[in-house]
């Protein structure tokens, strides 16, 4: 997938043990849909709550 001058990506990877990996996939890393994905990245890997609220929503939609 290529992506546009103002479009960038997360991609997630989950491996066997069950940990998730971010990457921020982006042609420009300073411009705002860079910094938001980080952003998104930062508080995916880091906030315990947020990371508990997106498995929830997974769960209910199962």
């Amino acid at each position: 997938m290529e992506l546009k001058k103002n479009q960038s990506a997360l991609i997630l990877e989950i491996n066997d043990d069950g940990e998730i990996f971010v990457e921020v996939a982006s042609s420009d890393h300073e411009g705002l849909t860079a910094l938001l994905c980080q952003a998104i990245a930062v508080k995916l890997l880091g906030d315990e709550k947020f990371s508990s609220e997106l498995m929830d929503m997974i769960e209910d939609d199962q």
